[in-house]
């Protein structure tokens, strides 16, 4: 009698698992937000989509997931690189299921670090750009969440479960990414309330002008004069935060809009 080999079910985690979207380049405030849980002692799925860093200036960085992948594996996590199209409605879950089943555990920790974020204003701005932002920043923030809720099995009477959300206060000449911020920082305020049931935190951050490669010279020292420390934020200084925020010691930080941004000026 001739037997077919079965999979191994994926092991159980030992360390909890954090979800972090738009880790797509190795310079970028995902990618030290997903560095630093890693070497914090959680395991790390994150989301990336190559064909948003090709539509910008700074073009797609080659590799750059596998590359990422590497780094915290060496950091002791086990990771899942997803590519999703976050304008799809059905990425959300996707993702939480591929993330479960590759890293052999439920999602303890999401933290919202993708964007779709091309400048323009109020009589500039396009239906179609309007609506991709909304898209890709309040609506696949809504339903990642809405899926985190829905999956999420705390202890009772602890606050175990963490939402991390990454914002700004772009408005003048941003319109359409500085909207669709701002729905998004209450859709992560309500489920402050909404989830709390469940033993979930959840918090938005602003990490303030942190350059990644977008800024010019001339904004950049116009920032740097603007920060009473002299100097640009880093994706560590973000990814500090972050980890606080879903760490034990920070259950207690809940429903709040926290700027990291070295006092900078508005």
């Amino acid at each position: 009698m001739t037997t077919t080999a079965q999979p191994s079910p994926a092991p159980a985690p030992s360390r909890p698992i954090a979800l972090i979207t738009g880790v797509g380049r190795s310079i970028g405030i995902g990618a030290g937000i997903a560095r630093r849980l890693a070497a914090s002692g959680w395991d790390v799925a994150f989301t990336y989509w190559t064909p948003y860093d090709r539509r910008m200036e700074w073009g797609a960085e080659p590799g750059a997931a596998a590359s990422i992948a590497q780094e915290l594996a060496e950091a002791g996590a086990r990771t899942a690189a997803i590519e999703a199209d976050l304008t799809d409605p059905d990425a959300p879950a996707r993702v939480f299921d591929e993330a479960e089943q590759r890293l052999g555990g439920p999602v303890t920790a999401l933290v919202l670090s993708h964007a779709e974020s091309v400048d323009s204003g109020l009589l500039d701005t396009t239906v179609e750009a309007f609506d991709r932002h909304f898209a890709v920043n309040s609506r696949a923030s809504w339903l990642l969440i809405r899926e985190y809720g829905l999956r999420f099995r705390g202890e009772p009477g602890t606050a175990t479960g963490r939402i991390v959300a990454l914002t700004s206060d772009h408005t003048v000449g941003n319109l359409p990414y500085g909207a669709s911020k701002g729905a998004l920082d209450r859709i992560t305020l309500a489920a402050a309330h909404e989830l709390a049931h469940l033993g979930v935190t959840a918090n938005v951050v602003n990490p303030g002008p942190v350059d990644t490669g977008w800024m010019s010279d001339d904004l950049r020292e116009a920032l740097v004069r603007g920060t009473p420390l002299g100097r640009l934020g880093t994706p560590r200084d973000t990814a500090h935060l972050v980890d606080f925020l879903c760490s034990p010691e920070g259950q207690w930080i809940n429903g709040q809009l926290l700027k990291s941004n070295g006092g900078a000026a508005a």
